[in-house]
């Protein structure tokens, strides 16, 4: 039923400013304060009507709308923005002693005197930068390099937990306040996030910070505006007008300007009470809704923070207290063997599922059979996981002394688990290979490979949509998929009209992938992204690659004795010639534009790339620099021209600052490369 609009105009202008009073109201009460009032189609009907109201009389529409939060046209970029004040990063401490040290520089650097801290709990997310101007959410950008950072004003509009208009407190509303927080995405809206992904066949978010920097880093906001992102402020940068003597006053005045605050922060007098808090939440944190990798220690006072001041990169009032890598006693219940694309067999444990690091485990990687037979690893053993890196489990150790004598070794089959026919192992290798090159198993291994976003990047067609291909006989190999119809794709599982043509124009478009991208998914042994791109530009056509010499293949940069030889091998291959052909016949394109003669743009200058960029995969960067004449290394040196710094560059980027490495936003690098000649 459509809204009633009043036809006064003075009328609609005072039904519009006490709506968006009152759904400004029970936005803080639902994302903010987690005690909602009315029902979601009440508050869905006065949204509805707003819109109603500004839709028939736009010029009432204002910037602190929130109807503003539903995510407008996509961008084509996201602009640069300065921080008013820098956003510095945060030294780590992993141990009390650690945090003693911090202490005694933070009281020698106070002449002594007694220190009071600030504890709060580290969310494991993104950090953001918003501006407000006369009470007003102006500006949003994201940390960058701590001095500039993308604007992400349009996404972050659409975060319901971060108010458009401030709420007034006692002290009144600022002219100007830079308030810092930390966007996250729930554990909840992660795990169906990932369900969704999985069931598009789209590669899962490793981690909720993972999911925020991706969501919140969206060209389109409408695709922002659907994920639960949420978010929680611990500090103040520029301010105006708001006179404040501790960090903890400060948390307790973002509250009552309407910001969502997290509740657990505490004072303590001394470090070895902030410590003990700091340890409590080794076990509680798992109970939370949203992960934390640690907390934040601050010194309380603001006028000792000042006088204590930063390094070049972070704070010397503050310091993160990290949770070491988690681990978790669980039971190996079985053991498999996966074979990939090149044949090899990798063991994977089956384990009694156990949560850790904030998910639930049940199943750890064993590498290869000298792994489990170092480890001495049996079906039935109760063993010590961890995630390295918080991501992948794996086994640490073995608890022989809980051993019953019911425990199995594990031992190597003499057949291939998929195909039947024998399993080798070469000399000098640790891998066991199936060598029949019709596996199935390695058919739809290098299948899910060969459409992969570094290869030929056909999106839509998942695992579960390869796996159901073979088995109904519609493909044998990579070609096959360019003589794919409408009327095949329609009667399986979960593929509808729209999914079907979607899946065919991915298809279709991939056609014009190029040399580099087909050299690599053709899942060439030893032929990387870099070794194809490195082919591809010298070559130009996969004919003059076919007949290239071992002796001309190891002259190029980049290729290698093993390499060249790899590529000679591929090449003298029947069935791999033979699909090539089939590849041709289907107008798949063959060729690169090879390097140009001359001195490239970005000749002889070296880069290093760090963090997550929004626009390109690490490969795909890479290939821009190297297609305009640049290296890129892994490592930042003196010699290191340019560091090109992503969302949430770690290590690298600190290195950069303390060498005098220019840094480049992501924009920048785009400017940098557009100007190559590349878009």
């Amino acid at each position: 039923m459509p809204e009633t609009v009043p036809k006064d105009r003075e009328e609609a202008a005072r039904a519009a400013a006490e709506l968006r009073t009152e759904i400004h109201y029970h936005n803080h009460r639902y994302y903010v304060l987690d005690a909602p009032e009315i029902s979601d189609a009440e508050f869905d009907r006065l949204l509805r009507r707003l819109m109603a109201i500004e839709a028939a009389y736009p010029e009432l529409a204002t910037a602190d709308s929130p109807t503003r939060r539903v995510g407008g046209a996509p961008a084509e970029g996201f602009g640069r923005l300065a921080h008013p004040t820098p956003m510095l990063s945060l030294g780590n401490a992993f141990s009390r002693d650690e945090l003693r040290a911090f202490d005694a520089r933070v009281r020698s650097g106070l002449n002594g005197e007694p220190a009071e801290y600030v504890v709060e709990l580290k969310v494991d997310g993104l950090a953001i930068n918003l501006i407000y101007e006369n009470g007003s959410l102006a500006r949003a950008a994201t940390r960058g390099d701590g001095t500039f950072g993308e604007d992400v004003t349009a996404n972050v509009r659409t975060i319901r937990a971060v108010p458009l208009a401030l709420a007034r407190a006692d002290e009144g509303v600022p002219q100007l306040l830079e308030v810092r927080g930390e966007v996250y995405l729930p554990r909840r809206e992660l795990d169906r996030l990932n369900q969704k992904r999985e069931a598009a066949g789209e590669p899962l978010f490793a981690n909720p910070r993972n999911a925020a920097a991706g969501s919140l880093r969206q060209l389109d906001p409408r695709v922002t505006a659907e994920r639960a992102l949420s978010v929680f402020i611990y500090g103040l940068g520029a301010r105006a007008g708001a006179e404040l003597a501790s960090h903890a006053q400060t948390l307790e005045y973002l509250t009552r300007l309407g910001f969502k605050v997290n509740p657990n922060f505490r004072v303590f007098q001394d470090i070895e009470t902030a410590a003990d808090y700091c340890e409590s939440w080794a076990e509680k944190r798992l109970d939370l809704p949203y992960e934390i990798d640690g907390l934040v220690i601050k010194l309380n006072s603001l006028a000792g923070q000042a006088a204590l001041g930063a390094t070049a990169k972070d704070p010397r009032w503050a310091i993160a207290y990290k949770f070491p890598a988690e681990q978790a006693v669980t039971v190996v219940e079985d053991i498999f063997l996966r074979v990939g694309r090149t044949g090899v067999l990798t063991p994977t444990a089956i384990l009694r599922p156990v949560r850790i690091a904030g998910s639930t485990v049940s199943r750890a990687t064993l590498h290869n059979a000298d792994y489990i037979r170092d480890k001495d690893i049996r079906i039935g053993d109760a063993v010590t996981i961890h995630k390295a890196g918080e991501i992948i489990p794996e086994v640490v150790s073995v608890l022989a002394e809980r051993r019953t004598g019911r425990e199995r070794e594990f031992a190597m089959p003499e057949l291939c688990p998929e195909c039947g026919e024998p399993i080798v192992r070469q000399s000098g290798e640790a891998a066991y290979k199936c060598v029949n090159p019709r596996c199935p198993a390695q058919t739809r291994e290098g299948l899910i490979h060969f459409v992969s976003r570094d290869a030929m990047n056909i999106e839509g067609l998942g695992p579960a949509v390869i796996t159901a291909l073979l088995d109904s006989g519609l493909v044998t190999d990579a070609a096959d998929l360019y003589t794919l119809g409408k009327e095949e794709l329609l009667p399986m599982e979960r593929m509808g009209e729209k999914s079907a043509q979607n899946l065919l124009a991915a298809i279709q478009n991939s056609k014009e992938a190029g040399l580099a991208r087909l050299l690599f998914a053709l899942g060439i042994r030893f032929v990387g992204v870099k070794a194809a791109g490195t082919l591809a530009r010298h070559y130009g056509d996969i004919d003059q690659i076919r007949e290239a010499s071992f002796e001309a293949l190891t002259e190029l940069e980049e290729i290698g004795p093993k390499i060249a030889e790899s590529v000679v091998a591929y090449f003298t291959m029947g069935e791999n010639l033979e699909l090539i052909e089939k590849l041709r016949r289907a107008g798949v394109k063959l060729t690169e534009e090879k390097t140009a003669e001359g001195p490239a743009p970005l000749a002889g200058k070296t880069f290093v790339l760090t963090g997550t960029l929004s626009g390109l995969t690490r490969n795909e960067a890479t290939e821009l620099i190297e297609r305009l004449g640049g290296k890129v290394t892994g490592s930042v040196s003196k010699k290191t021209h340019y560091v090109v710094a992503g969302a949430e560059a770690g290590s690298k980027l600190d290195k950069a600052r303390e060498l005098g490495v220019p840094v480049l936003e992501e924009a920048e690098f785009a400017a940098l490369v557009k100007a190559g000649g590349v878009v």
